[in-house]
């Protein structure tokens, strides 16, 4: 039965690095980042995040086993948030390593997780999903998590970033 256990500093070192680049190529593929700068920008938001790595107070890393004692499968990261007045729990981080997905561990992990948030007296568990990842919105919607906010964007062909005079001077017509 798939649990979690909490991450050893040895594992945070191999996680971290992966996870950082695992954030920067889900920013691309979403369109949120340009490839040039998007492992900087990957590694700064993790590094403003857990400013003391596995001891930044209100946020929780898990190794995901296979079975008590087992070996890792994936990682789950959270941290406590207050919004008005209400502490939740916010997952930054869930991965499955390859060779485990389609196994059922994330889901077990995400049900195991329920309990310790709970514990803690927390309100609820929110999470970001990129619209691209279509069996990770799958699985949250099967596990009862419900759409709170929809971010879109569209490309605009042809931009260029050098403007020719205010917008103003522009005509559009439509």
């Amino acid at each position: 039965m798939t649990c979690l256990h909490s991450m050893r500093p040895a594992a945070y070192a191999t996680y971290l690095e992966a996870a950082i680049t695992a954030y920067a190529e889900d920013k691309i593929a979403s369109g949120a980042w340009p490839r040039a700068p998007a492992m900087d920008l990957s590694r700064k938001v993790f590094h403003d995040l857990l400013l003391q790595g596995l001891a930044t107070p209100e946020n929780h890393l898990f190794e995901i086993l296979a079975h008590e004692g087992g070996p890792t499968v994936g990682y789950l990261w959270f941290a406590v948030l207050e919004h008005h007045g209400a502490r939740s729990a916010f997952i930054y981080d869930v991965k499955i390593e390859e060779q485990h997905r389609r196994q059922g561990h994330a889901e077990r992990a995400f049900l195991a997780l329920e309990p310790y948030v709970a514990a803690l007296g927390l309100a609820d568990i929110g999470l970001h999903v990129f619209g691209h990842n279509a069996a990770a919105q799958a699985l949250y919607c099967k596990l009862g998590y419900a759409v709170t906010d929809i971010n879109m964007s569209k490309r605009i062909t042809g931009f260029s970033n050098t403007a020719s005079g205010p917008a103003d001077a522009v005509r559009v017509e439509v």
